[in-house]
């Protein structure tokens, strides 16, 4: 028996840290964090375990609770106190999230992205202006261009109140390109845009609706997100957004779409993000109640694997339980 090539020669507990490919830093992840308008103390997420939306007043101390375990990057959402068919409190001087940002970026040294979208600001809850009769019309979703005006402008008064950097995520055509115009005529253009370049219609949000209060009051976003089916098309869309003057390129969910998120490292030299979405964090958080898995080990495990796969940045709900153990 030839015992020549013995690989695990290099799987020691001395040397395994030595040879591993893959590392995981507090400094790789983003930790999301709800701010809530309406609400005068913090209220738990319930199908998110240990999550809270928190209100304005509460965001600062919530944010240096991040910080606590090292991570120092943190995405801000917003539950605005009303709605509307445009989602106006988006990009309101007052809104929610611009206020958080002011407060955030005025006590902390945490570094600021801002979520920019409408479907948590619209009271139909789409990420735009809905097409006339869309309601009784399944067809119909969100007026494109009509929509790329409203995230420009939500997007430049998220800079103007001192977010590091922005997000759009409504996978509406043109966003990047009509965000980084508005960012660089209102002078602001040292404010980087991280697009969610490559979202997909994905059965794993649910608990996010839950907790930014975003769910579609009817229909679905099959229109305007990816068709999980498809591959080849991500790299279409990133390339889209990688000249329209992406600075960051995100990919979500992460787990179901490592192979995307692989093919999206591979295809260009960006930054590539991806995000770990609440259904993948409810989920082990579930079997973790159960008995069924390790709850600390699963979750690591799953961040290693979206690093593998080519991710540099990881959004992640785990972002301060995992932190906290490296």
């Amino acid at each position: 028996m030839d015992l020549t090539d013995r690989p695990r020669r290099l799987r020691t507990d001395g040397v395994r840290p030595l040879v591993s490919e893959t590392s995981l830093a507090a400094s790789d992840l983003i930790a999301p964090v709800f701010v809530d308008a309406t609400a005068d103390e913090r209220v738990p997420i319930e199908s998110m375990p240990g999550h809270e939306r928190v209100p304005v007043d509460d965001a600062v101390a919530r944010v240096e609770e991040v910080r606590s375990t090292g991570v120092e990057a943190v995405m801000l959402f917003g539950i605005p106190e009303s709605k509307d068919p445009e989602g106006s409190r988006a990009y309101a001087d007052d809104g929610v999230v611009q206020r958080a940002v002011r407060a955030v970026t005025a006590e902390t040294d945490a570094y600021v992205i801002t979520d920019v979208c409408l479907c948590e600001y619209t009271d139909h809850g789409h990420c735009g202006v809905v097409e006339a009769s869309a309601e009784e019309n399944p067809t119909l979703t969100v007026e494109n261009d009509a929509t790329l005006d409203l995230l420009s402008r939500t997007a430049t008064s998220h800079a103007a109140a001192g977010a590091d950097m922005v997000a759009p995520s409504s996978m509406t055509d043109g966003m990047v390109g009509a965000i980084r115009s508005s960012l660089d005529a209102d002078g602001y253009t040292e404010v980087p845009v991280m697009s969610y370049a490559a979202k997909y219609e994905s059965a794993f949000y649910g608990p996010f609706r839950d907790a930014a209060d975003g769910a579609p009051a009817f229909g679905d976003r099959r229109h305007y997100q990816m068709d999980p089916a498809n591959r080849r098309e991500a790299v279409r869309e990133t390339r889209l957004d990688v000249e329209q003057g992406a600075d960051v390129l995100m990919v979500k969910p992460a787990l179901p779409y490592l192979d995307v998120v692989s093919d999206v490292r591979r295809e260009f030299d960006h930054p590539v993000a991806a995000y770990n979405v609440s259904g993948e964090y409810a989920m082990l958080h579930a079997a973790a109640e159960r008995g069924w898995l390790d709850l600390e080990a699963t979750a690591r495990e799953s961040l290693l694997g979206i690093k593998r796969a080519g991710a540099d940045l990881i959004l992640t709900y785990f972002a301060e339980d995992v932190a906290e153990t490296l």
